[in-house]
């Protein structure tokens, strides 16, 4: 398999990303060969693949959770902890979107907390996927914690939001606060889903899949 390098939106760094299928659970050992100038890296590394994961999976129904709205929840400083929210990802329940006829894009992340820095730009690239296909689909984000407002910096006062156990996020052995971004087509159905950052072109043709076609 070749994997496609993506660039992130601050920095140097990026990630490569490609599909795979494991044809079974249980311990797998990759081989990445990665070009560069100077010659040709190796690197190998293991990765467990489970017989089910706690995380909904693709192709499977999205849960009908009721996320919090600016409408239901107060103020914006009461359902996240991005700095700079876009009021529009706060508009739907994931409920009202999966039960609405368009497709949907539902982030997990705590903007302010997560343990990488990615969250907040993972947040950020969701809105402005919004900008660019706004009516087209809807677009939601979740915040990890229930109580944004109370935290005040300290995590020992976070208390996860029970939306988040709900689709499995604190199920996944060694979980923190590590952002996810599913991608649900028409009829509720998971077509695509993302662990850790994924960058706008990732997610836009991942978008365009589901979106219907003219």
């Amino acid at each position: 398999m070749e994997a496609n390098f993506n660039l992130w939106p601050y920095g140097v760094r990026g990630s490569y990303s490609t599909y795979a299928n494991f044809n079974q659970a249980g311990r797998w050992r990759l081989d990445v060969q990665v070009d560069n100038p100077d010659g040709v890296n190796e690197v190998k590394f293991e990765v467990v693949v489970m017989e089910k994961s706690p995380v909904p999976a693709l192709g499977s129904k999205a849960l009908l959770s009721v996320s919090k709205t600016l409408a239901g929840n107060g103020s914006i400083e009461e359902i996240t902890t991005d700095y700079s929210p876009d009021p529009e990802l706060y508009q739907l329940t994931i409920k009202e979107a999966v039960e609405n006829p368009l497709p949907s894009v539902v982030v997990f992340a705590s903007p302010a907390f997560c343990t990488s820095p990615t969250c907040g730009p993972q947040t950020d690239t969701v809105s402005e996927m919004r900008e660019k296909h706004g009516g087209e689909a809807n677009f939601i984000h979740v915040e990890i914690y229930d109580n944004p407002a109370e935290i005040q910096g300290d995590l020992d006062r976070a208390e996860i939001f029970s939306v988040v156990d709900d689709w499995g996020l604190s199920a996944i052995a060694d979980y923190f606060n590590e952002s996810w971004t599913f991608i649900i087509d028409a009829d509720g159905m998971i077509d695509d889903r993302f662990e850790g950052y994924a960058t706008l072109d990732e997610l836009e043709v991942a978008l365009l899949k589901v979106l219907p076609r003219s």
